[in-house]
């Protein structure tokens, strides 16, 4: 059976190139830039290949742009209009492959595995892609591997150069006497060979041969792993600027130094670890539209265009048993471009209700500019939603009836304030299952858990109620409770104390607070009045020792 192959198709200015094909431009000699707005700037998001040759770049101010090329053309970046755009392009690639997924906001991923043939082979497939792209004015680099990592890698960084990064710590920017030493000294970098001055050229070949994935990106720089660029600035710190560099080094040694995320990505595009394809499921938008005769501005007017969409959108979901947890309304200005704004509710809903006063909490955020020429509501998540039927005595019925409609209050209560602070920032308690005191509670958001039914568990011994994390207490490390002890450079007497109660740590978890071994808790009053909490850690990892960690008030 073949090995799999996969195929990463990248269009490096699809920004640039879709509203080029929007304005209708003819003449792509005229430099062309999409702007994206971070709130204190405006920097370049993408470019034509004029702009490119311009000596503009992606993430450069546009008013430095602009004094580079004052004949430079703008546009205002539209998000949706893009994924809407690549979602088009997911669907034209599956001509090459019925397995297509999404990469990102710019990119595909496609399993070609056993149809390259159809199209005469892998090179011969490339090139049927470029040249359907080409005729529709677009921009596209292909890579071909074993692995998605591999082909992502391939797509984007073969045929470049590998840039050096400009740190003091890098013994190629050094003085040349001092260099040429360093190179005499150590042999460079424990045997092997010394950086080469300015750029290297990695091999322009985009199709990494069966098997051959390893010496395929041997040549690559590590950014081509899918790493943060701050990883990627201590790699090249450190003189590990290319994949065969990292390849060679101990997995061990890195993971304990980069963490495990920087281990899992070269394994991942060396095929080590699996990384599944998974392909775009087919689903029906729950969006309505409202095409207006005019531009509109007012607010009022917004109001009473959502006093007919927001019951269009709730008839649809009723329609199919959903309620919405997340809703985006956008709104297409007249000059082409576009705003919006999302709310998200603690419980799915489908009641008018429930969604328009939230729209209308967030409608003092939307920017009409020219003027607003349609609007579109849109339900960007939903969940079922089932009915309740009310069975029984009468007086049964009214009760339950009573409980859904508190329990719908708070979580409209929920949602509005989630509208102004975020759901994320409201939170609510559960009981923990765990016989760690600091683990006997969880912190769950409230939107998406449910109120604990039933009373509260009755822990075994009391719990004080403010708890910190252990702060040592000097007494005489013995399992005793001492007379006396000192605290927080204060000295204390015992005046009566309740005890010990023994816990053990959860040997099944490495829990770096517990390394200390089984602990013996007494509670005990302090001739000042004070109730502590005090512990005795065995040891294990850690010295034995007392420690504080809570007050009963």
């Amino acid at each position: 059976m073949p090995g799999k192959r996969v195929l990463s198709l990248w269009f490096p200015r699809l920004g640039a190139e879709r509203l080029l094909r929007v304005l209708r431009v003819p003449d792509g000699s005229v430099p062309f830039a999409v702007l994206r707005d971070t709130g204190q700037m405006q920097v370049i998001a993408s470019l034509n290949e004029a702009g490119s040759r311009a000596g503009l770049r992606v993430g450069q101010p546009m008013r430095d742009a602009m004094a580079m090329c004052p004949d430079l053309m703008t546009r205002l970046q539209n998000l949706q209009a893009e994924a809407a755009f690549l979602t088009t392009l997911r669907r034209w690639a599956t001509r090459f492959s019925p397995w297509v997924a999404l990469q990102g906001a710019d990119a595909l991923m496609l399993d070609i595995t056993g149809c390259a043939h159809l199209f005469g082979g892998e090179e011969a497939l490339i090139a049927r892609i470029g040249d359907d792209c080409a005729r529709h004015g677009l921009s596209v680099r292909c890579g071909i591997a074993d692995t998605p990592g591999a082909a992502w890698a391939l797509a984007r960084f073969a045929g470049g150069a590998v840039s050096h990064n400009r740190s003091g710590d890098a013994i190629d920017q050094e003085a040349r006497a001092t260099r040429a030493r360093a190179v005499r000294r150590r042999t460079w970098e424990r045997g092997g060979a010394a950086p080469v001055q300015g750029a290297a050229r990695a091999p322009g070949h985009r199709i990494a041969a069966p098997g051959q994935t390893r010496s395929a990106l041997e040549p690559l720089p590590v950014a081509a792993l899918r790493l943060e660029p701050e990883m990627v600035e201590k790699l090249g710190r450190l003189g590990l600027r290319r994949i065969g560099d990292l390849a060679g080094q101990p997995r061990a040694a890195l993971a304990r130094r980069f963490g495990v995320g920087l281990v899992r990505r070269l394994d991942q595009a060396l095929g080590a670890e699996p990384e599944p394809i998974g392909p775009v499921r087919q689903d029906t938008a729950l969006a309505t539209r409202l095409t207006l005769p005019e531009p509109i501005g007012l607010e009022a007017d917004v109001l009473a265009a959502l006093d007919r969409l927001v019951p269009r959108l709730c008839a649809m979901l009723r329609d199919r048993g959903l309620g919405a947890r997340a809703v985006r309304l956008q709104a297409y200005r007249a000059d082409g471009t576009m705003a919006a704004l999302s709310v998200g509710l603690a419980r799915p809903a489908q009641e008018p209700e429930r969604i328009r006063p939230l729209l209308a909490m967030k409608l003092g955020e939307l920017d009409a500019g020219f003027g607003i020429d349609m609007l579109r509501l849109e339900a960007v998540q939903a969940e079922p939603v089932h009915a309740t039927a009310h069975t029984g005595h009468a007086g049964a019925a009214l009760a339950a009836r009573g409980r859904m409609e508190q329990a719908n209050a708070l979580d409209d209560l929920i949602g509005r304030m989630g509208a102004r602070i975020g759901l994320e920032a409201i939170t609510r308690r559960h009981p923990g299952e765990s016989h760690i005191p600091e683990k006997g509670a969880q912190v769950l958001a409230a939107a998406w858990s449910a109120p604990h039914d039933g009373p509260w568990p009755e822990p075994p011994a009391p719990r004080p109620l403010l708890m910190w994390r252990p702060e040592p207490v000097q007494a005489p490390d013995r399992p005793h409770l001492p007379g006396s002890f000192r605290w927080r450079r204060q000295d204390f007497r015992v005046a009566h104390a309740r005890g010990p109660e023994r816990i053990a740590p959860e040997w099944w978890l490495d829990d770096p607070e517990w390394r200390s071994g089984t602990r013996d808790y007494w509670v005990v009053t302090t001739d000042r009045g004070a109730r502590l909490w005090l512990f005795f850690a065995h040891g294990a990892a850690l010295s034995a020792g007392w420690f504080c960690q809570g007050s009963f008030g």
